[in-house]
């Protein structure tokens, strides 16, 4: 199933080229007051949405795709983990650009670990990069990235791929300088996730996708998530050894080579298969 938050914080399933309006269904979830629990209460209730989804999606409005605009499909994540150099070719090609080592050591990623953005960053296609820092170079990075379903605490790996609800397309923008990871790429709109979320059940080996980017019909990046570093069920097993993951976390797993600068009026195009793909528009902030 492929659910979509669109215009308005609507809520549909992608059904060929049409959306199927379900945001009613919304109505059925459990109340909740001051202080509200952590996490996205649409991904923490899916079992219990999909199967109203379902029932309430053949008497739905009809959108058509080309009419929509698609946000975020995660609304309230507590937490973006993402995953550095976990494409050795992505290490290379980091190791001899000084515009992206700015003359720092660039471990492995066993070494430098996960680190987070906030969730400030998120934005969906229909809200385009905004970059800021004009003077510096802002590069594209496309990742798969992986939403939590249920709280996950210390799992094991056999039962790491149990606690995914989906999958969808990232962008991890990124400001080249010398300043930490999570400084650089947590600036307003550069955690792109879209165009909608492909539940889990749908894509049994999220390992072997391929995933491409163009920027300006330009290919850019082009890899297989068989090329991944750590894979995704051992993510899940490290980052929910440092902290709770909570329902709509989301974790981008990282990006292959090919990464490179985007100037304002840049187009990008991403796609990962089994998801889809989106188009987005580059402007200054």
């Amino acid at each position: 199933m492929k659910i979509a938050r669109f215009n308005e914080n609507r809520i549909g399933l992608i059904e060929d080229d049409t959306i199927a309006d379900v945001t009613d269904v919304l109505g059925s979830l459990p109340a909740v007051r001051y202080p509200y629990p952590l996490g996205d209460p649409l991904i923490a209730n899916l079992g219990t949405l999909v199967p109203r989804f379902v029932a309430a999606a053949p008497s739905a409005v009809r959108v058509p795709l080309a009419e929509a605009s698609f946000l975020s499909p995660v609304a309230n994540p507590t937490k973006l983990v993402c995953a550095p150099v976990n494409y050795l070719k992505h290490l290379d090609e980091a190791a001899i650009d000084p515009q992206i080592h700015h003359d720092r050591h660039l471990g492995k990623i066993q070494e430098v670990a996960l680190f987070l953005k906030a969730v400030s960053a998120l934005a969906g296609p229909a809200d385009g990069i905004n970059l800021r820092h004009l003077d510096r170079r802002t590069d594209h990075e496309l990742e798969l990235a992986v939403v939590i379903g249920r709280t996950a605490d210390r799992v094991s790996r056999d039962q790491a791929m149990s606690y995914v609800a989906g999958y969808t397309i990232g962008l991890d923008m990124t400001v080249r300088g010398s300043e930490d990871r999570s400084f650089r790429k947590s600036i307003d709109s550069y955690a792109v996730l879209g165009p909608w979320m492909v539940t889990a059940d749908e894509i049994p080996d999220a390992g072997a996708l391929d995933m491409s980017l163009s920027v300006n019909g330009e290919l850019r990046q082009k890899a297989n998530t068989a090329d991944l570093v750590v894979s995704i069920p051992d993510l899940i097993v490290w980052a929910s050894s440092f902290y709770t993951l909570h329902p709509g976390d989301v974790i981008f797993t990282g990006t292959p080579d090919g990464v490179g600068p985007v100037l304002p009026g840049d187009h990008i195009k991403a796609r990962v298969d089994s998801i889809g793909e989106f188009s987005i528009e580059v402007s200054a902030a």
